[in-house]
């Protein structure tokens, strides 16, 4: 279990993560979502102790995160938004000094890279030179990279950043089977589509803080889960409502064009964390 307690981070005069409590369960496959300067990728920071709080303390399966504690380190895999593969290696290399790195026997890294590589369908890349591969590819190296160890927590920063939509579900695919697997998941990503195809529970943060948490259908029964959209004035309009009933009788009244739906993650978190929009 990963548990935040009161983390706040600062620098110098720029408050990062204000006073950050969250509890993530064992097996959990946990979004983290906010605008850019949320403070999603120095949390992510923070679990890894690449980052320091200023205060508060997080522990992981009962470690305390600390740069003096590592040996909570071997429970982590971490894939960053930037890809830092050694580019001239090629992708057994790549993970052969990842289990170097970890102090995995040979004889168990050689296995390991086997079986993750066939676990990504690149076992036919085995030879390849990273930096010969798509994107796409890349992206898969990264996560298998950070399984090598066998890590009970995986952290996913941003892991399908720049990718088509071809690519993007592939690694979609990946990530969802690990979790069905049983590793804890965090992710934290931009797109809106992935945090609801991939989570089983979201949370938003807003200028450090954490403004909400729960499942994809708590968040929308917090705003209404049924939501009129109009176009007014070369402007779109949301409205928000609890029951279909009133949504018809909200629109019975309107001379423009409108669409009732379901509301969608994406609406909740313009809501939330932009607050473009107006509740009825």
């Amino acid at each position: 279990m990963i548990v935040l307690n009161e983390v706040t981070k600062k620098y110098q005069e720029t408050l990062s993560v204000d006073k950050l409590s969250l509890h993530i369960a064992n097996g959990e496959f946990f979004g983290l979502l906010g605008p850019n300067g949320a403070g999603k990728t120095t949390t992510i920071r923070m679990l890894t102790a690449l980052t320091i709080p200023t205060a508060g303390n997080i522990t992981i399966n009962g470690q305390l995160v600390s740069r003096h504690n590592p040996s909570y380190k071997s429970q982590i895999g971490l894939v960053p938004q930037h890809i830092n593969l050694e580019p001239e290696l090629t992708v057994a290399e790549n993970l052969y000094l990842h289990g170097i790195l970890y102090g995995m026997k040979r004889s168990a890294i050689a296995d390991k890279i086997t079986e993750l590589l066939e676990f990504a369908d690149l076992t036919d890349k085995r030879q390849t030179l990273v930096n010969t591969l798509s994107g796409g590819m890349k992206r898969k190296v990264l996560i298998i990279r950070a399984l090598m160890h066998s890590p009970q927590l995986l952290l996913l920063d941003e892991p399908t950043v720049g990718l088509d939509v071809f690519s993007r579900r592939r690694v979609w695919d990946l990530i969802k089977s690990l979790n069905t697997r049983g590793i804890t998941i965090l992710l934290t990503t931009h797109y809106l589509e992935e945090a609801e195809h991939l989570c089983s529970r979201i949370g938003l943060l807003k200028k450090g803080r954490l403004i909400m948490t729960g499942s994809i259908e708590n968040l929308r029964d917090v705003v209404g889960p049924v939501v009129v959209e109009r176009f007014v004035q070369d402007k779109t309009i949301l409205h928000f409502f609890q029951e279909q009933a009133q949504a018809l009788q909200f629109v019975s009244g309107l001379k423009e064009e409108f669409t009732i739906r379901q509301t969608s993650l994406e609406d909740v978190f313009v809501k939330m964390t932009e607050e473009k929009v107006d509740i009825n």
